[in-house]
């Protein structure tokens, strides 16, 4: 496959039944075989992206001294801001030509998830950013409710299998500038090859070229969104639930042609975890004579830690 394909989360919505179940296909079957989606019909409108995109501009303009305040040591930058080159990819030294943000889960109704999370960090300088980040986290997390519920049915399992687990989830709202290049990156990209670790991510800002996939004949393709799309795709969680039957697809985001050195690039993913006590046992449905178990059990608290640590986040 050498296309992302497209889908609309409009006709899963439908109130018929066969158009529905033509949805669940078109997504279970891209995420056997190639990991992304574009998706169509999601929550987020046109004045919230405008103005979400407006807000982290702002916030990144600000001097590195101000941003640096919200940069807080000991929680593994789940929260706040984290500085230019510090997050790597799993097995690459250099690090990642990007600066970011972290918006977590607001917590409703459930002291003990409130007390395991790390607090949200509020900027001050900024009147609209928390309140704006806060309404786009609500929208992609709704968005990403119904594409689990889609991938429950395909996958066999009660259309609502997801939702205990991702109701109060640690999920992750990244806003991300990779600055202008200003001198020849030394076998750094602006986002080196990577899995992501959650369930799925939803990616705003996928509209230019940057953003590559790797195929299964290990081909590299360029994943690029309409302006009403955005990008979704299976993360290492629900890989290891599924047995690889959805495929965590390797992608990186690739530094500009030496003419674009000196613009920035935004992008707004959106990691969607589920609670840490969600055991990512691989599902009974999805092991085989053809597919063995191929992974150990463990909890997505468990696993996340690990990979944090690999990212070079936090110490081992």
């Amino acid at each position: 496959m050498n296309k992302i394909p497209s889908v609309n989360l409009k006709e899963f919505l439908s109130d018929d039944s066969k158009v529905k179940q033509q949805f669940v296909t078109k997504i279970g079957e891209a995420y056997e075989t190639i990991g992304f989606v574009a998706l169509k019909g999601h929550f987020l409108d046109d004045a919230l992206v405008d103005t979400l995109y407006s807000e982290i501009k702002k916030f990144f303009d600000l001097p590195t001294p101000q941003k640096q305040k919200y940069e807080i040591p000991g929680i593994g930058g789940q929260r706040g801001y984290v500085s230019f080159g510090k997050e790597s990819a799993k097995g690459k030294k250099e690090g990642d030509l990007k600066e970011y943000w972290h918006f977590g889960q607001f917590v409703q109704d459930n002291p003990e998830l409130e007390a395991e999370y790390p607090k949200n960090i509020e900027v001050e300088e900024l009147e609209h950013f928390n309140s704006v980040g806060k309404e786009a986290y609500r929208m992609l997390e709704k968005t990403a409710k119904y594409v689990l519920r889609a991938l429950a049915i395909y996958l066999e399992l009660d259309e609502r299998y997801f939702d205990a687990y991702i109701h109060n989830g640690n999920s992750i709202l990244r806003p991300i500038h990779y600055p202008p290049i200003t001198e020849e990156p030394k076998n750094a990209e602006r986002a080196a090859a990577h899995g992501d670790i959650n369930l799925i991510t939803l990616l705003m800002g996928a509209q230019g070229r940057g953003l590559q996939v790797q195929n299964h004949d290990g081909q590299w393709i360029d994943a690029i969104a309409n302006p009403d799309e955005i990008m979704i795709n299976v993360g290492d969680m629900l890989s290891r639930h599924t047995n690889n039957k959805l495929k965590s697809t390797i992608h990186r985001v690739v530094n500009p042609p030496r003419e674009m050195w000196g613009t920035s690039r935004y992008s707004i993913p959106f990691f969607m975890h589920p609670i840490s006590a969600m055991k990512l046992n691989v599902l009974d449905n999805c092991i085989d004579a053809e597919n063995p178990k191929q992974f150990e059990d463990i909890t997505a608290g468990e696993y996340l830690d690990q990979r944090i640590r690999e990212l070079g986040l936090a110490k081992n």
